[in-house]
């Protein structure tokens, strides 16, 4: 089935900062945003996080600590009768160049590559320009939230680009995702 869609976590899901999210303590969902994935989930589709963590490579936080804030997000999304399929997550700073980070696609391909479904068109809700490059030059549909800290500035950058869908949250962005999908 290739009904997936694909989130950021940090400025989408949970409450961003610009001195990283680094404990589970830290990590606090934003309003609206469990339900979301709730809602996108009983409407059919498959939910994946793809996230950078470059906190890992600063040693900001360590890989239990990062696997705990994940725990917490599954438990929550999990009381809403949800699931999330996968977390993929880019452990490098900017300056590794690895090709796991986005704005560059390794972790979409990856994760669509163990799914075996087709990346073209299938929504990727974020909140930073590196996220609608990275689902622009995967093929994706980007979507644009207002909720990460950068929010002005990306959605300046996404107003430059053609097709991008703007909303001012993910439950906004999944009810219309929901709408123009349709229920499975």
């Amino acid at each position: 089935m290739n009904r997936c869609v694909f989130l950021d976590r940090d400025g989408v899901i949970n409450q961003d900062s610009h001195l990283y999210v680094k404990s589970p303590e830290e990590w606090v969902p934003l309003p609206g945003s469990i339900e979301a994935i709730g809602r996108l989930y009983h409407a059919g589709f498959r939910i994946l996080i793809v996230t950078n963590q470059s906190g890992l490579a600063r040693g900001l936080f360590d890989i239990s600590q990062l696997n705990t804030m994940h725990q917490k997000l599954r438990d929550l999304v999990s009381r809403q009768g949800a699931r999330i399929e996968m977390i993929g997550f880019c452990p490098h700073a900017p300056e590794d160049q690895c090709l796991c980070r986005k704005p560059r696609t390794g972790l979409l391909v990856a994760l669509a590559s163990r799914l075996g479904v087709d990346l073209v068109g299938l929504p990727f809700i974020g909140d930073s320009l590196s996220d609608l490059q990275a689902a622009r030059a995967a093929g994706m549909q980007p979507w644009l939230v207002l909720t990460g800290k950068d929010s002005a500035a990306a959605e300046v950058a996404a107003r430059s680009l053609p097709d991008e869908q703007i909303s001012a949250s993910l439950g906004d962005a999944a009810e219309k995702i929901i709408q123009s999908w349709g229920r499975a």
